[in-house]
């Protein structure tokens, strides 16, 4: 195997090149086994549950377990295609539980939150 730098666009970049021997063929190696990801949190039985509208970040968490919220209170800030989101409480009642934290990714639909 050969070291070689290689620029491209005014980025360095360290290769290493391996030559085959005659009639060998190339056999890619296989990439490393993703991580499985993690179980989503268990959602309690009962209450209104608060989804995420849009796939985004969190930026924020607002609440927590046992706090009482009301009507159109901020939960969560969600950013979305560089955009900030107040996710807000549906209705009035206490969150049973919060099932992001800052800095997780989420899909459509995901639960955030729930309230009892």
């Amino acid at each position: 195997m050969k070291k070689y730098r290689v620029n491209v666009n005014g980025t360095d970049y360290e290769i290493t090149l391996e030559a085959l021997k005659d009639g060998e063929d190339f056999a890619p190696k296989a990439a490393p086994a993703a991580a499985p990801a993690a179980a989503p949190a268990a959602v309690p039985a009962g209450g209104q549950k608060v989804t995420a509208p849009m796939p985004g970040t969190i930026l924020a968490v607002k609440v927590a377990a046992g706090q009482t919220v009301k009507s159109g209170d901020v939960l969560v800030v969600l950013e979305a295609m560089k955009m900030e989101n107040d996710i807000q409480a549906p209705c009035d009642g206490k969150v049973a539980s919060v099932l992001v934290d800052k800095g997780a990714n989420v899909d459509t639909g995901a639960v955030l939150v729930v309230i009892e």
